[in-house]
């Protein structure tokens, strides 16, 4: 079997919020075979800059564009290929915008693998350690707090035993940062599961000074309350402070978990599957087991990363929870054929063969933004 073409499609809404909202665009991956099957990835970044890494032609040996490295391969190489992958981009790649590539294309690699196979993803990982997740309702903050409550509300009544909420305006204003959780957590009650995600809003002493005022709302964990490069900060906050501190979305090589890891001393570890593929995952998983810390998964965009978070969360020992995006729009909400089931606070795992989910052509066609 060989890789007949890569294609990478840029979706996106016609009216985009000035936010810190990833639900708005999303860029696809799919790779086609001259044995007829078909795999879907997602790449969660700047999708132009994604575009532009795959598509771009043969410039020498260290700077290639990664469709012209995949022409012609296996595509049940999985690993072999990410390591061409990496060594053709060295020049230009490392991390960031290109490893970013990598995974979306990974992620479509371990579909088609599935597929020809005939097995669903968590079985090529190891197995499945579990059928179903439980999930967290994952939302942006609201401009008014009578809105944000109204979500959280939303959220309980519909299954949910965990709410998140993120980002903007929160983090501005203690005061008024004070007011939204003390809302949400009486409008929630005590059993439900409270999240915060700060937008890496401050620097390490207020971090610590603002966990110590939330001790009453007992939180479940502190996301991201620093820039993703300090890790020295993290690793003064996370021994400072009593709540769980999770962070690790912007992070797309084992290494840079391992720096997050061992030098930021974070408790819970967020794996984007659409900025490190399955290929990493596993491997960043493995070693933050090895460290003794949860693992739960980044998604704020389409069922393509829902469907790989969930074969990769119930593949590991030290899954967590799972993030579920929950906001309207309507590329993350209607993309998928055959969405993951999400019913009575959990993702129900897919049994079909690869990701178990297809893109709808029809809402491909209706976002697709043409060169």
């Amino acid at each position: 079997m060989k890789i007949t073409d890569v294609e990478a499609f840029y979706l996106r809404l016609p009216n985009i919020e000035k936010r810190t909202d990833s639900s708005q665009d999303a860029l696809l991956i799919k790779i086609s075979t001259d044995a007829g099957y078909v795999g879907w990835g997602e790449v969660d970044g700047s999708p132009y800059v994604t575009k532009a890494i795959i598509d771009a032609p043969y410039s020498h040996t260290m700077v290639t564009g990664l469709k012209s490295l995949l022409i012609g391969e296996n595509p049940l190489d999985t690993k072999r290929l990410w390591t061409k992958m990496h060594k053709a981009t060295i020049y230009y790649g490392r991390n960031g915008a290109v490893i970013q590539a990598m995974a979306g294309i990974d992620i479509a690699l371990w579909d088609i693998k599935g597929k020809a196979l005939d097995k669903p993803i968590v079985d090529l990982l190891g197995g499945a350690m579990r059928d179903k997740m439980r999930v967290y309702s994952s939302n942006m903050f609201q401009y008014s707090i009578d809105d944000t409550v109204a979500r959280a509300r939303h959220a309980v009544d519909t299954g949910h035993t965990g709410v998140k909420f993120g980002w903007e305006p929160f983090g501005e204003n203690e005061a008024l940062d004070m007011r939204y959780l003390d809302a949400l957590r009486h409008a929630i009650g005590d059993d439900v599961d409270l999240m915060l995600d700060v937008g890496h809003a401050w620097d390490a002493k207020t971090t610590i000074r603002r966990a110590e005022r939330f001790d009453p709302f007992n939180l479940f964990w502190i996301e991201e309350p620093l820039h993703p490069d300090n890790f020295a900060g993290y690793g003064q906050v996370s021994a400072a402070c009593t709540q769980h501190i999770a962070a690790g979305e912007q992070e797309c090589s084992v290494s840079g978990f391992q720096r997050l890891i061992d030098e930021g001393g974070i408790d819970i570890v967020q794996i984007d599957l659409t900025r490190t593929g399955f290929t990493q995952a596993i491997e960043i998983a493995n070693y933050a087991h090895s460290r003794g810390r949860k693992v739960c998964n980044h998604n704020f965009t389409t069922d393509i990363n829902t469907a790989a978070s969930l074969h990769f969360l119930c593949a590991i020992e030290n899954a967590l929870v799972m993030e579920y995006c929950v906001e309207p729009g309507e590329i993350s909400r209607s993309l998928a054929k055959n969405p993951v089931r999400i019913e009575d606070g959990y993702a129900w795992l897919p049994s079909e063969p690869g990701l178990g989910v297809e893109p709808r052509e029809d809402i491909i066609e209706k976002f697709l933004v043409r060169d």
